[in-house]
């Protein structure tokens, strides 16, 4: 016998929207060689479009800031730890981002990297950032580190899957409460806070 379902057509739409995220902070980067062996020259920490000038920001990045379990991410740093999981995998399901690189931009046009004069680009202002952690046993671990200054912004295209697990609303909360809260890039919390400029 067979059984008639009712689709509700409201969970059937794909939600698309235009972001725009603006720096409140400076950002620092600090890009994995691919190995711990391989040492980085600092501007080398930096993301670069194809053409190796313009700065971008991974999106995968961002997907992390939405998911992630392992490192803070703003599900993992805002909610319930017994709950943010779920939250988590449901923004790592039904959440994209586009483009896969996003360029930095600064006043409506691209920030151009053009190379260090010491320790400061006076094309994009990008400086080096020098601390020393402190590992187990109290190595010291001197850090060189890029940092992009203000003013910074993203602008990318989110698109959302049908689902029953997450809404729109809570992801636009993690962007609104994790930007100030969190922020991207590496150092988070001291370097990265953003603002959402517009969600359309």
């Amino acid at each position: 016998m067979s059984q008639r379902v009712k689709i509700d057509k409201s969970r059937d739409e794909i939600v698309v929207r235009k972001v725009k995220l603006e720096g409140i902070c400076d950002i620092m980067f600090d890009r994995y060689s691919g190995d711990n062996n391989t040492r980085l020259e600092p501007w080398q920490k930096l993301y670069f479009a194809a053409d190796g000038k313009i700065i971008c920001f991974p999106s995968l990045n961002i997907m992390s800031f939405l998911s992630a379990h392992n490192t803070n991410s703003a599900p993992k740093r805002l909610m319930d730890k017994r709950k943010f999981k779920d939250a988590a995998n449901a923004a790592l399901s039904y959440v994209s981002i586009n483009p896969r690189m996003i360029p930095f931009e600064r006043n409506g046009k691209p920030v151009e990297f053009g190379k260090f004069e010491g320790d400061v680009d006076p094309l994009s202002g990008v400086y080096i950032h020098r601390a020393v952690a402190r590992l187990d046993k109290g190595i010291p671990n001197p850090k060189e580190r890029p940092v992009l200054p203000l003013p910074w912004s993203l602008d990318f295209e989110l698109m959302m899957m049908p689902n029953k697990e997450i809404a729109e609303q809570q992801i636009l909360n993690f962007f609104d409460q994790g930007g100030l809260a969190l922020g991207l890039g590496t150092f988070r919390g001291v370097f990265g806070k953003f603002r959402v400029a517009s969600w359309d």
